[in-house]
């Protein structure tokens, strides 16, 4: 009777990795197959919204300068004091407008 081989140490990672790889085309494959549907649903969505007259996104409720980038006065988040730090912990997550990181 035979001995088995031993497993080299790769086999596990390699499985591994051929499975994330798997579970990654599906997800590919999926997105593929839903694209049609999600067109149909952005359609209708777009109808509601111009049938209703709403207006732009509000991305955060905290503070006025960041309900709307493009809605914010200069110096709104520095209204306290020019060095004050900022109250609201969502104007971190927003980028200073495009207009503004030009020199």
């Amino acid at each position: 009777m035979s001995t088995p081989t031993p497993r080299r140490p790769s086999t596990v990672p390699l499985i591994l990795l051929g499975l994330g790889l798997g579970l990654f085309l599906a997800t590919l494959a999926d997105a593929v197959w839903r694209g049609s549907r999600v067109v149909e649903a952005l359609d209708g969505q777009r109808a509601l919204v111009t049938g209703l007259g709403l207006t732009d996104l509000a991305l955060f409720t905290e503070a006025r300068y960041t309900r709307h980038p493009s809605q914010a006065d200069l110096h709104s988040a520095f209204q306290d004091h020019p060095v004050a730090l900022d109250h609201f912990p969502s104007a971190s997550l927003v980028p200073p407008p495009t207009p503004w990181l030009r020199p």
